[in-house]
């Protein structure tokens, strides 16, 4: 009989997309149930990862009333179903399930780390993301930072011992799938068609972003920056491939506005397959203020992007200033532009930039690597 795992994570999207193929292949080791709130994603994750899933609502927001219930349904599902390991992603599920499987009495309580909302955070909301930060790594037995730089800022903020942070291979949460991100994948015509759709032309210059847009993802910054260079530069697009999020991190509304009137800024929101995008384009701008591991640089390096990258933990790990692309500081314009007219006015620059790029994935990111270290974690638990 296989050993019972139980994934948690906030939203079911992190369970389809984040995790995509992780669960599937875990299934054939363990018996693998994911949890998350209800959302039309949890469909998909039944029927791509072959695994049960299970319901309990959690909220992203700070809701004291809310949260102890999900806590409390957590603790009541985890204590029936008895596994031998839970693993959290996404800051409110790391914090309500690593909770509810200490007190359900749970031996390994694993938690994944992507990235840091509070280190944005001030003030008495700062205190308090803090002290949840702490609960969370005290309930866990073990704390996963997708990336080195990740640890590193968890050790300086005393968050939690050192003895009990591991880092699985060189980075990541999930590794990339090489073969659907690949180039080649995307023929011709496709390309051409979509161009057509969107008004861009050969010889247009595209930057593109694919994320969030949400302040914390530096898209004020980008904005400003392209809008600027816009009115000395002719045929430069910009890509915005992304939702607009209103709750959490609006944009302001100065750039609300520059994305509205400039034509040459072009939004597609939410796409499911973002490969044609970046098939089309020419260098990744990703100015974002914080991450854990981004998707969207290795991404774009598997699609034999240059890349402009915020000089955070995560985006530089990925990339190395001036070989397969370029790392500027995070809320800074001036660099950012000046980023932008480099790739622009050294078109021999931006093509080794991406022939370096994909390479450097394939031999680190591939996320059949990334698998076989968690499940020889996994194994390592045992007993």
């Amino acid at each position: 009989m296989k050993k019972k795992i139980i994934r948690i994570t906030t939203v079911p999207i992190s369970l389809a997309v984040l995790l995509k193929g992780q669960l599937k292949y875990m299934s054939n080791h363990y018996e693998v149930i994911g949890v998350s709130s209800f959302g039309r994603e949890i469909a998909l994750v039944e029927d791509q990862e072959n695994i049960e899933t299970h319901v309990i609502e959690m909220t992203r927001q700070i809701s004291p009333l809310k949260d102890l219930i999900s806590a409390y349904k957590l603790f009541k599902f985890l204590k029936k179903e008895k596994p031998f390991i839970v693993h959290t992603h996404t800051p409110k599920a790391g914090t309500l399930g690593m909770l509810a499987a200490r007190l359900a009495g749970v031996p390994n309580r694993i938690h994944t780390v992507a990235g840091l909302p509070l280190l944005e955070t001030t003030g008495a909301k700062r205190q308090l993301l803090n002290i949840v930060e702490k609960i969370t790594y005290a309930n866990a037995t073990l704390v996963l930072p997708n990336s080195y730089g990740l640890k590193k800022i968890i050790k300086n903020h005393n968050f939690t011992t050192d003895k009990k942070l591991k880092v699985i291979g060189k980075g990541s949460s999930n590794g990339i799938n090489t073969d659907y991100f690949n180039k080649s994948m995307i023929g011709q015509s496709q390309r051409s068609e979509l161009m057509q759709q969107l008004g861009i032309f050969d010889g247009d210059f595209i930057f593109i972003f694919v994320g969030r847009l949400v302040s914390d993802k530096g898209i004020n910054e980008l904005v400003s920056s392209f809008d600027t260079i816009s009115k000395t530069y002719n045929k430069i697009k910009l890509l915005l491939v992304g939702p607009l999020e209103t709750e959490l991190d609006p944009l302001s509304d100065k750039t609300l506005s520059k994305i509205e009137s400039n034509k040459n800024i072009i939004t597609v929101g939410w796409q499911t397959d973002v490969r044609p995008y970046l098939a089309i384009s020419n260098a990744l701008v990703f100015p974002s203020y914080r991450e854990g591991f981004p998707n969207v640089v290795m991404q774009a390096c598997a699609m034999e992007l240059a890349c402009i990258v915020t000089d955070i933990n995560g985006c530089n790990e990925i990339i190395s200033n001036n070989k397969n692309g370029l790392i500027i500081q995070p809320k800074n314009k001036e660099e950012l532009q000046n980023a932008m007219k480099y790739l622009l006015e050294n078109p021999n620059k931006t093509s080794e930039f991406a022939l370096f790029a994909r390479p450097n994935i394939l031999e680190n990111y591939k996320r059949e690597v990334i698998w076989k270290e968690l499940l020889n974690l996994y194994k390592s638990l045992e007993t």
